[in-house]
């Protein structure tokens, strides 16, 4: 298996009270398959995807990709795995509002000391930003700035990308263009695909669909 998550165990506090909200969560992901992570709002979709990624440490409990162990070593090793070999879309974009289009996308190769503007062109391009590489992203329309995380996400060629609500900040129209964009680019690159998402119509383009409920996972 490509991506394996094992037991995994998450709380958080909320004054005295602790809330669980992963409880023994182990899952198994494929080499290539798109697999969405469904669940109400709370139900901890966000931070079992986040845990997956290498960006939220569980309580207890293993997670392996292509066979490394996130988790094992300190944050200088994890933060390597994290820009060698995933890529996050975010719901928010996380754009830097300061650098153009592309200088942030070129920022997983600035991070890893390997900065590329000519592969980061190409990313724009194949995304469809060819004529926008010096806009700031308050140039950018919602979908073009969403276009922009996704071609940051590329820039290491990383063999799984995890996109956290990818769609939530856009119309409907806006969204499923930028969904059949990912999809177009993870099936030609043979990339893995975890998607975050409460929309039920979405979740069914993918391979397999998980729900979360209750802090325990099933189908």
């Amino acid at each position: 298996m490509f991506l394996t998550a094992s037991n995994l165990y998450r709380s958080f506090r909320l004054g005295a009270q602790k809330i669980e909200v992963l409880r023994g969560i182990s899952l198994e992901v494929d080499r290539g398959e798109c697999v969405f992570l469904c669940g109400a709002s709370g139900a901890g979709k966000t931070t079992l995807l986040y845990t997956l990624a290498g960006l939220e440490r569980p309580e207890s409990g293993t997670v392996f990709l292509d066979g490394q162990q996130l988790y094992k070593g300190g944050e200088t090793a994890q933060a390597r795995i994290r820009n060698e070999r995933t890529g996050f879309v975010f719901q928010g974009y996380f754009l830097l509002p300061e650098l153009t289009a592309l200088e942030n996308a070129m920022l997983p190769g600035m991070i890893g000391k390997r900065p590329d503007p000519t592969a980061a062109q190409a990313a724009l391009e194949r995304v469809g930003l060819g004529d926008r590489l010096r806009h700031l992203p308050a140039e950018l329309s919602g979908g073009e700035q969403q276009r922009v995380a996704i071609a940051r996400a590329l820039m290491n060629k990383p063999g799984i990308i995890f996109a956290d609500e990818p769609t939530g900040n856009l119309d409907s129209k806006t969204g499923g263009a930028i969904m059949d964009l990912l999809f177009e680019i993870v099936r030609e690159e043979k990339t893995t695909l975890v998607v975050v998402t409460h929309d039920p119509a979405l979740s069914t383009r993918g391979d397999r669909r998980l729900e979360i409920r209750d802090g325990v996972l099933g189908v």
